[in-house]
């Protein structure tokens, strides 16, 4: 379900390129991919986020899946989206990366490449924005964390089933 980098069984990819391919075109297929790798299961990843969401202080957020997904006991708010964007924004490695409006990654072992487009149109449209994440699923319809920065000021902006997120 939902958006993908198309990735195959097998190919192997640095995890810099997985994290163009979630952050960028929210690859779905990426964000389990990254799950597995660092947590060994999905399921003992997930357990991480929430550990790490219990460590930032966050009372309305509970992860159930890597992705962002629609699933049952997954949820969180605009206040805790932001307070995870604050702190992500910290590494230097993240910011360079949702700040990139297009990037060149490998396609499997063939030739070829994927170009990868970040979706936040706000990047060029926004004289200051550095990021942060569109989202989108049925239920809780257009969603975006934004983050510009002017004159050493950085101010997040959370919107959550927004019809017209882009203004």
């Amino acid at each position: 379900e939902g958006t993908s980098i198309y990735l195959s069984v097998g190919e192997k990819l640095s995890m810099e390129h997985m994290l163009y391919g979630l952050m960028l075109a929210s690859g779905n297929d990426a964000a389990t991919a990254i799950a597995e790798h660092i947590g060994g299961t999905v399921d003992y990843f997930v357990s991480l986020m929430n550990d790490k969401a219990h460590r930032l202080g966050l009372v309305n957020t509970h992860f159930a899946n890597p992705h962002g997904l629609d699933a049952k006991g997954h949820y969180t708010s605009a206040y805790d989206l932001a307070c995870i964007a604050s702190c992500a924004l910290e590494n230097e490695d993240f910011l360079r990366i949702v700040s990139t409006e297009k990037k060149v990654i490998p396609l499997c072992e063939q030739q070829g490449a994927r170009v990868l487009r970040n979706h936040n149109k706000l990047l060029s449209a926004l004289d200051g924005c550095i990021g942060v994440k569109t989202g989108f699923t049925k239920r809780t319809g257009r969603c975006l964390v934004s983050a510009a920065e002017r004159d050493g000021m950085t101010l997040i902006a959370v919107t959550l089933n927004a019809p017209d997120d882009w203004r």
